[in-house]
């Protein structure tokens, strides 16, 4: 299909730029491209984003046992990670499956197998790290897998973005496309996503997530029982120095869905917690994940404000 014309006009010049810096970066060395992912996360620590501000605030709710200094330490390794991230996701865009499958490692394919060979399909369920999508690549590398998404506001983002999915993935599915979902199990294929991010439409409960409760979706227990597919794990962590990327695929959940959706989720939300305490840099602290479903809920972050 091609690429509708309004995508030349000037509103999208800036997107071309960054999306020009970043295909040409993707070419380089993987030691270089992450150096280069770290010096973008330095900077971007430095400007007055409220992304900081935001992160900071996940990181004392979340993680109160860290003393001031070792917060702002971390809160500068998360801006680095966040940007070799971004460099990371070109990879996913253009690099040959070659690279990928050369810089990655991936354990626990038996367990989907085996999911798969009861002919109901697999849920695999993951988290918004920094290697979200670079983790969705190396899985997709090994088992074709169906891939949910939530379109980016930028359009022409959006647009490259899916294309990528579309072209390296089963299929792309909107995160809302219940019945893509389900037609997708029935024909016994896997369906991967994150639903660990603020959610706060029909459906949502309050869920702790360390020790604070959130606005959280928990449709996963509903598409468990309409379709009888497994749920397994997904981690995927950027390694240390220029190794790569490891991926783990854990075993199903026994039991799901479980006696109720809350208690499915809290067993959801302890596996992304252990994952943040082993690799906290890693996770997505950029995210307002603490909103409520009523007007009594605390303000954690206040008005959206730079800084």
């Amino acid at each position: 299909m091609a690429m509708p014309g309004r995508f030349f006009g000037p509103r999208y010049w800036a997107t071309w730029i960054g999306l020009g810096f970043v295909r040409v970066v993707e070419l380089l060395p993987f030691a270089a491209l992450l150096a280069v992912g770290r010096g973008l996360g330095h900077l971007a620590r430095r400007l007055p984003l409220s992304y900081a501000r935001i992160a900071r605030r996940n990181i004392e709710l979340c993680l109160p046992e860290l003393d001031p200094e070792a917060r702002a330490q971390l809160l500068n390794r998360h801006f680095a990670s966040l940007g070799m991230g971004v460099l990371e996701s070109a990879m996913t865009w253009w690099s040959r499956d070659e690279r990928i499958n050369a810089l990655a490692e991936i354990n626990g394919l038996e367990h989907v197998a085996a999911a798969l060979a009861k002919g109901q399909g697999a849920i695999i369920l993951t988290a918004h790290f920094t290697t979200l999508q670079i983790g969705a690549r190396i899985l997709n590398n090994r088992i074709p897998i169906n891939v949910l998404y939530r379109p980016l506001k930028n359009e022409l983002l959006a647009y490259v973005s899916g294309g990528s999915f579309g072209r390296q993935a089963r299929k792309a599915i909107k995160q809302d496309d219940v019945r893509a979902m389900i037609s997708a199990l029935r024909r016994n294929e896997i369906v991967w996503y994150a639903s660990d991010q603020s959610y706060r439409k029909k459906g949502a409960m309050m869920v702790p997530f360390f020790g604070h409760a959130a606005a959280t979706n928990v449709f996963t227990s509903r598409l468990a029982a309409l379709t009888g597919s497994a749920v397994l794990y997904f981690a995927s962590e950027r390694l240390p120095g220029t190794k790569g990327w490891r991926a783990t695929i854990y075993p199903p959940f026994t039991d799901w869905p479980g006696p109720d959706p809350l208690t499915d989720t809290l067993r959801y939300n302890a596996c992304i917690e252990a994952q943040v305490r082993r690799m906290p840099e890693q996770y997505w602290w950029i995210h307002r994940r603490f909103k409520g479903l009523d007007p009594d809920y605390p303000d954690y972050y206040g008005p959206r404000r730079s800084g």
